[in-house]
């Protein structure tokens, strides 16, 4: 198995790699397209042949419920750009992740901010049809498709269509990917109404991370 390039959102999410059998290159894009195809170019600099993105994301399908495992069947980006991914390589880790949960191989679409409001995700479902929504996975597709890598998206669902994501939730990330509790914590006493949202949400991610977990378990 060769190692892969793989692009996450959140370091927490690159430690749920840290089971594989086959060590992989990891870059942290914290929430952004941009970093996202930076880093991903950075991994094929050293040495990379094949590139994931690779994390959680919201639903935009109501049929998507939380710990499902999408495989983009392509990512589509704010402008309407659709990218491909390796169709042999998503039906075979498609088969192979069944044995872990639900998989659907559908379009994931990339924007460059928090799709947080629960209309906001019914617009987006109805404009583009796509399953879920992330924040990295069209900037990786940008930099396989211009090196000509094979590329896939894997991303497990946490908040589902129906869910409103705090505020206090969308300040939580520095640009290393890492979290940043006190700076919640300091929204969180100027919204204290949003503590119940906040603890759904860390239930539903500690779920979609122990999914994660076992995806990269099975291997890429």
């Amino acid at each position: 198995m060769k190692p892969a390039g793989i692009v996450t959102g959140m370091l927490s999410e690159a430690e749920c790699i840290s089971v594989a059998e086959t060590p992989h290159a990891i870059f942290c894009a914290a929430g952004s397209p941009g970093r996202a195809q930076f880093g991903a170019l950075k991994l094929l600099e050293g040495g990379a042949r094949k590139l994931i993105s690779f994390g959680i994301a919201g639903a935009l399908d109501p049929a998507r419920s939380q710990g499902d495992i999408v495989l983009a069947s392509h990512v589509e980006d704010h402008a309407g750009h659709r990218f491909p991914t390796d169709t042999a390589w998503r039906q075979k880790l498609a088969s192979s992740y069944r044995n872990i949960g639900s998989v659907t191989e559908g379009a994931i679409v990339t924007t460059d901010n928090p799709v947080a409001a629960m209309r906001d995700k019914a617009t987006l479902f109805h404009r583009t049809k796509a399953v879920a929504v992330d924040m990295e996975s069209a900037g990786v597709a940008a930099a396989a498709l211009e090196n000509g890598i094979p590329f896939l998206a894997i991303r497990v669902i946490a908040d589902t269509s129906t869910f409103t994501l705090p505020h206090c939730a969308l300040v939580g990330l520095d640009e290393d990917g890492s979290t940043r509790p006190v700076t919640v914590l300091a929204h969180l006493a100027a919204r204290p109404w949003e503590f119940v949202a906040l603890l759904k949400l860390a239930r539903a991610s500690k779920l979609a991370m122990s999914c994660l977990s076992r995806i990269a378990s099975v291997g890429f």
